[in-house]
């Protein structure tokens, strides 16, 4: 299978006055098209800030990524928003949801910045299969949480992303509406075969996918892929 994204001695370090800070060193791996991988660890271990520099949010102090071919360090955060407008779908902790759209204009955004027209079919099959064909004309204030996060994957999936980041997708959610998002998620990923890179504290849910990467103070523990996905 093609490798979709290529991690290489990623290092981060923040400096406040005459303090250095490595919040992530030397962290390197692979993963191919399909694949299931969890970022997991105690708070402060690095996970967001990986999976950040992995989607290109931001940039290294040392090492390279590749994402779908694209060296993320040699481009302009304006170059970096395209690749991952064309690449890449993202799930949150929050649900980040406009609230002044529709649950359905809501899933056609990613789309319509890419300038795609006639999407309003495909948001409403894919509200459809996250079991939302009835709540299309209301907004978020109006959802629950579960709700919410569930318009959020069906937006994640509406450009057909080579890679889905999915950072604490069920952290605001109970144990009951979690574990139903996450069958949903582990659906659509299979479904559209989308790389899924996830950071969790749940390690029921790292559990779930082909490979795990423990951090601890910015480091790589353990490198895992004897689960299930």
């Amino acid at each position: 299978m093609p490798v979709v994204l290529a991690v290489r001695d990623l290092t981060k370090t923040f400096k406040s006055g005459d303090r250095s800070l490595t919040v992530l060193d030397s962290v390197s791996f692979d993963l191919s098209e399909g694949d299931t991988f969890s970022i997991v660890g105690p708070s402060g271990s690095g996970k967001t800030t990986l999976l950040g520099l992995c989607a290109g949010l931001d940039g290294p102090t040392r090492g390279s990524v590749s994402l779908c071919g694209h060296n993320l360090g040699n481009m302009g955060e304006d170059e970096r928003a395209r690749v991952r407008n064309e690449h890449v779908g993202f799930v949150f902790q929050s649900f980040r949801l406009l609230p002044t759209l529709t649950a359905l204009e809501n899933v056609m955004v990613p789309a319509e910045l890419r300038g795609r027209r006639g999407v309003s079919a495909q948001a409403r099959n894919l509200l459809a299969e996250v079991g939302l064909e009835d709540r299309l004309g209301h907004y978020p204030s109006q959802l629950s949480g579960g709700e919410q996060q569930r318009v959020a994957l069906a937006r994640a999936f509406i450009n057909e992303p080579d890679v889905l980041f999915a950072d604490e997708p069920t952290g605001n959610l109970d144990t009951e509406t979690g574990a139903h998002l996450e069958e949903i998620m582990f659906r659509l990923n299979r479904t559209a075969g989308t790389t899924l890179v996830l950071v969790t504290h749940d390690t029921e849910l790292a559990g779930r996918t082909g490979r795990v990467l423990r951090l601890k103070g910015g480091r790589a523990v353990e490198d895992r892929a004897d689960t299930l996905p």
